[in-house]
C-alpha cells in the first residue's frame, strides 16, 4: 500500500490546526482514519516533518555493486567454477550460503549448463 500524498498530509493538518471539527469528523472528511491522524500530529510534533517514512523492506543484498562486478568478472574468466569455489574465492569479504550466490549469478544473467556458466540467451522458452 502506498503511503499518503504530501498534499492530502497538509490538507488534513490544515483542517485538524483550524479547528474544522473534531479527528473524527475530519477523518471521515478525508477517507483517512483517525488514528492515523493521530499519528500524523505526533510525527509532526517529534520530527517536524510530515513525510512518510522510508520503506527498508527484505533483506539487503550479500553482494554489493562492486562485489558483484567482480563475481561478473570472475566468472567470465573461469566459467567452469563451482558455487563452493566461488564462496572460498569471496571468503572474508561476503559472508553468504551458496544459494544467494547462485541467485546472484542469475540476476547478472549467468546460467548453468553442462559444468560451465553462461550467460543465458533472450530466447524464451515455448
Amino acid at each position: 500500500m502506498n503511503p499518503y500524498p504530501i498534499e492530502l498530509r497538509q490538507r488534513v493538518l490544515d483542517a485538524v490546526d483550524n479547528k474544522l471539527g473534531t479527528q473524527q469528523e475530519i477523518a471521515d472528511r478525508f477517507c483517512v482514519s483517525a488514528i492515523w491522524i493521530r499519528k500524523l500530529l505526533h510525527k509532526r510534533k517529534k520530527t517536524g516533518s510530515i513525510e512518510p517514512a522510508q520503506r527498508t523492506q527484505g533483506r539487503k543484498p550479500a553482494f554489493n555493486r562492486e562485489q558483484s562486478q567482480e563475481l561478473d568478472e570472475l566468472v567470465a574468466g573461469q566459467c567452469d567454477i563451482t558455487l563452493s569455489e566461488i564462496q572460498e574465492h569471496f571468503k572474508g569479504r561476503v559472508d553468504c550460503s551458496l544459494r544467494a550466490i547462485a541467485n546472484n549469478l542469475k540476476r547478472l544473467g549467468w546460467g548453468y549448463k553442462k559444468k560451465r556458466y553462461m550467460r543465458q540467451s533472450r530466447i524464451e522458452r515455448m
